[in-house]
């Protein structure tokens, strides 16, 4: 965004006034939040059951009647948690701010400096404390919208298509070619300006930048560290996430039980990555705690991110596993099928998709998270993301956007490569998807 709309931005003269403020914040935050919001809105959305859809047809309720009355109902706790994600993620991230904010001051921002810039660790952790008050809003809503919330897939349902329409699918298609091509430019620009020599001044493309080993900053080795906690974070993390959001949602035994973890996996999100990796540091870094052996190791950094992205995964889990209806867990018991056969056989092939979505989601987390993990890393457990502001500080704003690019495109990789393994899984899995030829 600085280098589309800064003092010397490519694109400086579309606008007024520069970047820099309000606006840049909301901007930027609009683009970094995202893919949080479209990850949980699409595991609601993708199971919608046909049938109720064919029935408000034949009784001749328009599109927006049946928008209004099955898609909205079926929909929006997940908007709703959507929402607070997005606003408990903007008011408590520092890294737009800190760069395209200018003189518009943020909570979280007051944290980081307090911290980093005035050694106030007990000011930052007050800061962090008063930032978790909207996580607490957010559940109470949350609960409250989960008693009012009903089963939507049932063991009959039918996968909804919609019927062509060219008016509205070009519409749509507009909107959707808007959104991916500024996203495509705010990160095209990312990659170009890692092979300028020297911006502005000297426009020659050159691959100097990716030549690590001669720069400060971590190197290579960075790199390679990045992507074995973002394989770890993944594999890991998706199997305990999942399997956790299974248990709360599917066994009623507990229930104070399940409201407490309930609450527990909203904390996260609203606790800003500085103040979380400030709380490793004092547990952990104590001399006479047991667990000290694991500060500045890969295990600290792997627990660690799986707890600073455990809101989002969870609430992608979540929202698939509540369109299930119970008599599917009905039908098992019927059967005698023990608990882990049905969430095998059943559960999992049918919410395959949005697991696949938390693995993608918290590989490429955890390659682009720096917050919580610059206070975590050791010499031989840089990462990349830290690497970047190393160079940044050290005046290597190339080297700084090479190893950016190195992130986004491993990122883009291994999703694509997460997709194409996933395709043959999928096609089993996701049968009950298609459509029943007629006779």
């Amino acid at each position: 965004m600085v280098y589309l709309f800064g003092n010397q931005g490519l694109l400086r003269g579309l606008i007024a006034d520069n970047i820099y403020g309000f606006w840049g914040i909301v901007l930027g935050e609009a683009i970094y939040t995202f893919p949080h919001a479209l990850m949980i809105l699409l595991s609601a959305l993708s199971m919608a059951d046909a049938r109720l859809f064919d029935a408000a047809s034949s009784m001749g309720a328009g599109p927006f009647r049946a928008f209004r009355s099955i898609t909205w109902p079926g929909t929006r706790q997940a908007l709703f948690a959507a929402f607070c994600l997005v606003f408990t993620l903007t008011i408590t991230d520092f890294g737009v701010p800190v760069v395209v904010g200018g003189d518009y001051q943020v909570l979280a921002l007051e944290a980081y400096k307090a911290v980093v810039g005035q050694q106030q660790f007990g000011r930052g952790a007050l800061i962090g404390m008063v930032l978790l008050l909207p996580a607490l809003l957010s559940f109470a809503v949350d609960a409250w919208l989960r008693r009012q919330h009903g089963d939507t897939l049932s063991g009959r349902a039918q996968v909804f298509k919609p019927l062509p329409c060219k008016g509205r699918d070009r519409c749509y298609l507009a909107i959707v070619l808007l959104i991916c091509a500024v996203l495509l430019m705010v990160f095209g620009m990312a990659v170009y300006s890692s092979l300028v020599k020297f911006w502005p001044y000297n426009l020659s493309l050159s691959l100097n930048h990716y030549q690590f080993n001669d720069t400060a900053g971590g190197g290579w080795l960075a790199y390679r560290n990045s992507v074995s906690m973002a394989l770890c974070t993944a594999l890991i993390g998706s199997v305990l996430i999942f399997t956790g959001a299974y248990l709360m949602e599917k066994t009623n035994a507990q229930q104070r039980l399940n409201l407490a973890l309930r609450m527990l996996c909203f904390i996260p999100m609203a606790v800003p990555g500085l103040v979380l990796g400030l709380g490793y540091v004092f547990f952990f870094n104590l001399p006479g705690n047991p667990l000290h052996v694991f500060y500045g190791t890969m295990t600290l950094l792997v627990v660690c991110t799986i707890a600073h992205y455990l809101t989002t995964a969870h609430m992608t889990a979540t929202t698939a596993l509540r369109q299930l209806d119970s008599e599917f867990e009905a039908a098992a018991l019927s059967l005698k099928a023990p608990l882990y056969r049905h969430y095998w056989r059943v559960t999992l092939p049918i919410c395959l998709p949005a697991l696949l979505d938390i693995v993608r989601y918290l590989f490429v987390s955890a390659m682009t998270t720096v917050s919580a993990a610059i206070f975590l890393y050791s010499p031989d457990t840089i990462l990349a993301a830290v690497a970047v502001l190393n160079m940044d500080d050290a005046g290597n704003v190339g080297g700084a956007a090479a190893m950016s690019t190195l992130i986004l495109f491993t990122s883009a990789g291994v999703s694509l490569l997460l997709a194409w393994a996933s395709r043959g899984v999928l096609r089993r899995s996701q049968a009950w998807r298609q459509s029943t030829p007629t006779q």
